[in-house]
Order: structure tokens, then sequence, then C-alpha cells
């Protein structure tokens, strides 16, 4: 695979339109998952991160709408799949309610069946170029940390910190509102989907691992607030830390 290319994923049932979309493709130089079920491509979504979904309505075990829906009521914290993602229906069913309805449940395009190639492909990437924009501003950084959302990608003075799914989730929260204390009874309903806290230890756990990995250099984040929650810097120094949210130009 190029490490450089995007990656699409064709979810697809009919052989020959996924074959001779993946063909075209990868001719073109995009690197091609492929699905011919719902179930397939939202595990594919889950484990291997596409940067792009074509997606065909009639599925033999579901509507790819639904597909859809499943993606964009993603939290974007603990789920392996970006909210934001782009989306393209595929589809034969070419009538206005068909497409209002595409729309409706969160594609960015409705192509309509026969296509031209040559327009699909122009479309694609058009949608890869927005989508380029919107993860350089997604970027969060506090400091020399440094997290990008859609690729889970953490990196702290330059260097990758490899983490877990549930302590990035802890780290996307935190670094949102870097100063703002998070109460345990909120980072346990919104992380771990807790209804109320008990008497776990799930999350001291997560945020001592969190800090232990983020202080490799002698950084101080994870900031415990005793009887409260935790916030990522002390708040007298967020301003000296820089807290800011990337804006980069594409």
């Amino acid at each position: 695979m190029n490490d450089d290319a995007s990656t699409i994923l064709l979810v697809e049932d009919d052989g020959a339109t996924r074959t001779f979309l993946a063909d075209n493709l990868s001719a073109d130089g995009y690197d091609i998952l492929v699905a011919d079920c719902a179930s397939i491509g939202l595990s594919l979504l889950e484990r291997k991160f596409p940067d792009i979904a074509l997606v065909d309505v009639g599925l033999p075990d579901g509507s790819g709408l639904d597909l859809l829906r499943r993606v964009r009521s993603a939290d974007g914290v603990a789920s392996r799949v970006n909210p934001d993602m782009p989306l393209m229906v595929i589809s034969g069913r070419a009538t206005e309610l068909d497409r209002v309805r595409g729309f409706d449940r969160g594609a960015d395009d409705y192509v309509c069946k026969p296509f031209s190639y040559p327009e699909l492909r122009g479309r694609v990437a058009a949608l890869l170029r927005r989508s380029d924009r919107r993860t350089a501003r997604g970027r969060l950084r506090a400091g020399p940390l440094e997290v990008d959302p859609p690729s889970r990608e953490v990196t702290l003075h330059g260097d990758r910190v490899a983490l877990s799914q549930k302590e990035f989730a802890l780290l996307r929260t935190l670094v949102s509102d870097p100063s703002r204390v998070f109460t345990k009874e909120e980072l346990l309903r919104t992380i771990w989907g807790y209804r109320s806290i008990g008497s776990t230890r799930t999350l001291d756990s997560h945020a001592c691992r969190l800090r232990h990995k983020l202080g490799a250099h002698g950084d101080r984040f994870v900031i415990n607030v005793w009887g409260v929650g935790y916030r990522l810097v002390d708040a007298p120094t967020a301003g000296a830390a820089a807290v800011t949210q990337l804006r980069l130009t594409a």
C-alpha cells in the first residue's frame, strides 16, 4: 500500500460494480477496501479507518443508509468510527426522494447508477480535498502535545505516543478544553457509557496510565482535581502552555 494514498472503502454487493470500481480507483492511486454487506463495511470502518466510504443503498443485510446513520451518530470520542468522514452513496435508486433520504442520513454526495467513472472519480477527489481541510483544522494542541482526532494520532514534542482506545478517548475529551475540570461522572458517562459512578476505579486507572505516558519528558498533564474529576493542564499555566486549536491552511 502507498502510505501517501487515500484509502477508499467500497460497500457494494454487486460483484461487477465492486470489481470495476476497485480496479479503476486502485489504478488511479487509491488504496481500496471492499465489503459486500453492511456488517463487513462497519467492521472495516472500525478497524481500518478509511478516508472515505462509497456505499450502496441496497445491501443484503440491510440498508446502506443505516450504515451512514451509524457513522454520523458515532460520538467521535470513544467510538473508533470517525463521524466526520466523507460518505458517498452510489445507488440505482435515483428518485428525488431517494436522494433526499440519502442526504438526510448523512451523505456528502449521492451518485446514481449508471454513472460516469471520470465524474465519480472527480467527486471522490473533491470530497477528500474538503476532508483534508477539516482534518487540519480539527487538530488540537496543548503546548508540545498534539492530538489529531480523525487519525487518532498523538504526538508529544514531535514523538508519537501510543495510547489505548480508552486512553485516547480520555485525552481527546480533556484536550478539547484543557483547563476545564471534567467531572468523573461526565467522563464515565461519555467515554465508558456508565449511568452511575458507583465504586469503579476504571477512570482513575486510565488517567494514571495516561499521565505516565505523557510524562516521559517531565511534562505534567492530566491533573487530578480531588473529589471532582480531571483536567489536562493546571489552569494558571494554560496560557503559558499555549493551548490552541490548530488552524492550518490546506
